[in-house]
Formats: structure tokens, C-alpha cells, sequence
């Protein structure tokens, strides 16, 4: 209810998914979506206005950064007319998040179903901005739940295929880690990974030929969209130039947004994340390679490897409900009992806490009439930790049930 209320009085109100329903819309009427600004041309012919405020609709409008999967999906939705087209699709993403929630809580219920159902629900109370905006991660990450579901409790397997190949096509930087833990693992569990890439290849074939039938140079197009979102000042910048980074310092969740502080220079700051992160899913991967599969196993593995996939390359909180997929191993580790099951649930709650809605919100006011003196690396680092301590949590995160899984599997819990 939150979330539609913040729909209806937000001049952005579904931002996201304007950007995407025209993109289609162009691809539709025969027009290039990838080419800067032809979206924004059929949003205005359509008799769309931009915001007097704020300037995130129209870069939405303006550079098309989906790939051709995507407009597959949101065709069905784009062949409608505004109303109906993103009424249906706040349904959607309401519904899928709520039985994506519940097929969770079903699966780590038998460790701790109280401790479990707080946590998701908390997750779910907390997804305003994604309902307000949107954003096709909703989608995508209740599709992976599905599948993950459908997996371990080996029902309905090709439903569960058919779900991560989607979530795969629809937004593949927010769950091709968790793909990927399927392939390393082995067994069956990679035979369902290959057959969910193998529907992917059969979306990608269609949708490419449909794009490049109207933008053949649609790759160099994509590609000059993504730097152009991502230059100092564009909206997926994470540096200081961007607008957000002082109004909203918490609206982008990757360790990039962290380092940039310290040096606004994109090869130092993607050098730095991709070499803390790399080195941490390499030893996640070769773990993961040699360590047979068991559902407490794999609830550790996934709960160390999605927040490193937060934090390795852009993301917004929104994307962080790919976090649902870490509440079953804490409740593992809590079910374990010791002291380390205190720092789980600090560390598990700390996650889901500073990535979601409230808590964000509330940062954010605090933010804007914060004001820290930064003289040298100390101060620096201070303003960091209290303006956006999001990236570090999750890095911490992650590690730390990476080092759980590299040291010791829980005994109790699922069986």
C-alpha cells in the first residue's frame, strides 16, 4: 500500500518501467530503441511529460540499457496502453515478490519459521521504491527464488528451469552468480543450470533477429548507452559527480560508490572492487567446485554469494531483494546455537536493514543536513561509514559466510 501511495504523489512515479515499456514501444512501431533518444521521442509523441524535477526519467528515455531478452518480456505489456500496461505490471511485481517471499520462508521454516518469517517479511515491507518504480529486478529475482525453490525441494523442475532462464534473460547481472553456483556445483544441479542457458540461447536467438531486423548496430549501440549512463554525472555514475551521490548517498550499493570517495577515478575504483571481488568468488568457485552438493551447503554458498554480487558491479537497493535467498542460511546458523549465532543475525540483519526502503529513507534526510569535515584518510573514511556504509556491510557480508562455508557446514536445521 506504501508503495502505491509513493507511486501516486512521486513525480517518478515508475520511472523504470517508462524506460523500458518505450524502449519496447519503439522496437514495436519499427523504430531503434537503442538509438540515444528515440525512446524519449515516442514517450513525448505519446503525449508523455517529463518532471519538472529530477532528471532520471529522462535519461531513462534517453539511453536503452536492456538487452534484447528484456523487451521480449515487457512486449506483451508494451502492446497495451500505458494504464493498463503498468497497472498489471505493479500486480505482477506485488505478486510475484509475495509468493517468491513465501516459497523462502517455506524452505528455511523447519531451522527457525519465526526468525524467518520476520526477516522476509521485513524484506518485503520494504520494497516501496521497487513497487513505486518498477524495475524489472522484482521480476527477475522472484523467478530465481522460484527456481532456487523448485531445485531443492525437486518439484516442478522444468516450472523451475523455465523461471531461472527467465530471470537469466530479464536481468542477468542480478542473478547469473546464483546460475552460476548451479553449474559449479555439479550433478543435477548443473544439468538444470546448462538446460535453463540453453532456453536463454533460445530466447536470445528471436530477440536478437527482431532487434537487428530494426537496429542492426544495436551491440555498438548498447554498448555507447552503458558508458554514456555511466560517465561522471550520469545516472548509474557512482563517483561524486553523480547528482544522487550527496542527496542520496545510499542509492547506489556497489563498492565502487565507496572507493570513489576516496578517488573519482573510474580505473582505480572498478580495479580495486573487481580485484577484492574477484579474489573472493575465485575462492568461493573453487569451494563451490570441490565440495559436494547438500542443501545446507548450498544455502551457505548462496548466502555468501549474493552479496558479492551486489557489491562487484552497479546496483541499487531495489536489486538487493536478491537477499531473501540469503534468510535460510541464517536461519541454519541460528538453529546451530554457539555465539556465532549472535554475529549471523547481526550480520544477516545489518544486510537486509541498509538495503531496505525505510531505514534508506530515514539515512537519506539524516544525510542532507549532515555535515562531516573530511580532512585526510581518517575523515574520509568516517564520512564513508556514516553516509554509505551499505557497500562495506555487504562486503563484510560476504565474507563472512564465505568464511563459513570454507571452515564448516551446520549440522542442524534443513533437512
Amino acid at each position: 500500500m506504501l508503495g502505491f501511495c509513493v507511486k501516486c504523489t512521486s513525480p517518478n512515479a515508475m520511472l523504470d518501467f517508462k524506460g523500458v515499456y518505450y524502449d519496447t514501444r519503439c522496437l514495436l512501431q519499427h523504430d531503434d530503441p537503442y538509438r540515444s533518444g528515440e525512446p524519449l521521442r515516442v514517450y513525448q509523441a505519446a503525449g508523455g511529460v517529463l518532471p519538472q524535477y529530477g532528471d532520471g526519467l529522462r535519461q531513462n528515455l534517453t539511453w536503452n540499457v536492456y538487452l534484447p531478452t528484456t523487451l521480449i518480456f515487457i512486449a506483451p505489456f508494451a502492446m497495451l496502453p500505458w494504464g493498463p500496461a503498468h497497472v498489471l505490471w505493479m500486480i505482477l511485481t506485488a505478486a510475484s515478490l509475495v509468493f517468491a517471499g513465501f516459497l523462502i520462508w517455506n524452505l528455511g521454516a523447519n531451522g527457525s519459521p519465526r526468525i524467518s518469517g520476520a526477516l522476509i517479511c521485513f524484506i518485503l515491507a520494504n520494497s516501496e521504491v521497487l513497487f513505486a518504480t518498477g524495475n524489472p529486478a522484482g521480476i527477475a529475482i522472484s523467478l530465481c527464488a522460484v527456481a532456487v525453490w523448485c531445485f531443492f525441494r525437486n518439484r516442478f523442475v522444468w516450472a523451475g528451469i523455465l523461471c531461472l532462464a527467465a530471470s537469466l534473460a530479464i536481468k542477468p547481472h542480478d542473478v547469473g552468480l546464483v546460475w552460476l553456483y548451479f553449474l559449479l556445483t555439479g550433478g543435477i544441479c548443473r544439468k538444470r543450470a546448462l538446460q535453463s542457458l540453453v532456453l536463454v540461447a533460445v530466447l536470445m536467438v528471436p530477440a536478437c533477429l527482431w532487434v537487428s531486423s530494426v537496429a542492426p548496430h544495436w551491440i555498438g549501440e548498447l554498448h555507447s548507452n552503458l558508458l554514456a549512463a555511466s560517465v561522471p554525472g550520469g545516472v548509474n555514475d557512482p563517483g561524486p559527480a553523480n547528482p544522487i551521490y550527496k542527496s542520496c548517498p545510499a542509492m547506489i550499493i556497489d563498492l565502487q560508490s565507496t572507493i570513489s570517495s576516496f578517488r573519482d577515478d573510474p580505473r582505480i575504483y572498478n580495479s580495486i572492487s573487481y580485484l577484492v571481488c574477484g579474489a573472493l568468488l575465485l575462492i568461493w568457485s573453487f569451494r563451490t567446485l570441490r565440495t559436494p552438493f547438500s542443501l545446507r551447503r548450498a544455502w551457505i554458498a548462496l548466502a555468501a554469494v549474493v552479496p558479492l554480487t551486489l557489491v562487484v558491479i552497479y546496483h541499487r537497493p531495489y536489486d538487493a531483494k536478491l537477499l531473501l535467498l540469503t534468510v535460510p542460511a541464517c536461519c541454519l546458523l541460528w538453529v546451530e546455537g554457539g555465539p556465532i549465532r549472535w554475529v549471523v543475525m547481526a550480520v544477516s540483519t545489518a544486510g537486509i536493514v541498509f538495503t531496505s526502503d525505510i531505514p534508506l529513507i530515514i539515512s537519506m534526510v539524516l544525510a542532507k543536513d549532515m555535515r562531516v569535515s573530511t580532512p585526510g584518510l581518517s575523515g574520509q573514511t568516517l564520512t564513508d561509514l556514516l553516509m554509505r556504509p551499505t557497500p562495506l556491510i555487504l562486503l563484510a557480508m560476504g565474507i563472512f559466510y564465505l568464511w563459513i562455508y570454507m571452515r564448516r557446514v551446520p549440522e542442524k536445521g534443513l533437512p
